[in-house]
């Protein structure tokens, strides 16, 4: 009973074994032809579409040229066909036929017409160099024809004419009195432009004239350095000084000099009004607002 046993296990193995080899071979046998037709016949179609293809446009290229060589040859071919009579001219102005009448066909000279009518304009001989419908060997035939008006051609280029420059005129060593010049004779002194000299003349106008030379350098921008450089060209004359009477001068008269405030103002009118006429500068001291520096500084501008 073993032993018949042992065969049968080990004719069932057999026959198991045989089975999976048999489904393998049969499992083999059904993909290889998707393989084929899905990989390898796949591939070898592709391969040859993207060579014919290429093939075929290496045919294209061989057969057409290039769209802008295109383009120029027939441009050529319609300037060699017009009947040329070159005669001197200004791009900017001749008309349509003037310019198939130097050779170029309908639609080039058309379209240097509607560059023109956009706005365009030919500055120079460059400018109609760089238009599109004219070839490069039309270009030179016309060259020696054309006259563009109010340019002077140099190269090729537009000359520019700038105008001449000022030359520089070296400021003789003047003295210049302060309070009488004007802007013109102040701009004579060394070191002092016209900007200069239109502030000198506007702070000399507000304070009704310089008594001293130091008082250049209350001036915005004119410093230390400035003054040292210009106060031996300048001098001054005192009697042209412009005074105010100050038992008469309203708030008006007042407010505009440098050395005043509204406040002071105020006060110099409200006292005038209170004690009666200043009779001295020592009246101005019993106004209390006034500072000592003030009083010494509007004292030169001031009569009784």
């Amino acid at each position: 009973m073993k032993k018949w046993l042992n065969d049968y296990y080990s004719f069932t193995k057999r026959e198991y074994n045989g089975l999976l080899v048999l489904m393998g071979i049969l499992l083999l046998v059904s993909i290889l032809p998707y393989m084929y037709t899905n990989y390898f016949l796949k591939e070898a179609i592709v391969n040859n579409t993207e060579e014919a293809a290429i093939q075929k446009l290496v045919l294209v290229n061989q057969k057409y040229e290039n769209n802008y060589t295109k383009i120029r040859t027939q441009i050529e071919d319609s300037e060699t066909s017009v009947v040329k009579n070159l005669f001197k001219f200004d791009p900017n102005q001749i008309d349509l036929q003037q310019w198939q009448a130097l050779g170029l066909s309908v639609k080039q000279a058309q379209s240097i017409i509607n560059y023109r009518n956009k706005g365009g304009k030919f500055y120079k001989l460059a400018d109609l160099q760089k238009m599109y419908t004219i070839t490069p060997q039309k270009f030179q035939e016309l060259a020696p024809y054309i006259t563009i008006e109010n340019n002077n051609e140099t190269n090729g280029y537009a000359k520019t004419n700038y105008p001449e420059k000022t030359p520089y005129v070296k400021k003789e060593f003047v003295i210049v009195e302060l309070n009488t010049a004007d802007t013109l004779q102040l701009d004579e002194i060394k070191g002092v432009g016209a900007a200069f000299a239109r502030r000198i003349a506007n702070y000399r106008n507000k304070l009704g004239g310089f008594y001293k030379k130091e008082q250049l350098l209350e001036i915005y921008g004119l410093d230390s350095v400035k003054y040292n450089e210009i106060k031996d060209q300048v001098k001054i004359n005192p009697t042209h000084i412009t005074k105010i009477n100050i038992n008469t001068a309203e708030f008006d008269q007042l407010k505009n000099h440098p050395y005043l405030k509204y406040k002071q103002i105020n006060a110099i009118i409200n006292y005038r009004k209170q004690h009666g006429k200043y009779n001295s500068i020592d009246d101005l001291k019993k106004v209390v607002i006034l500072s000592p520096q003030t009083i010494q500084n509007i004292t030169p501008y001031l009569n009784f």
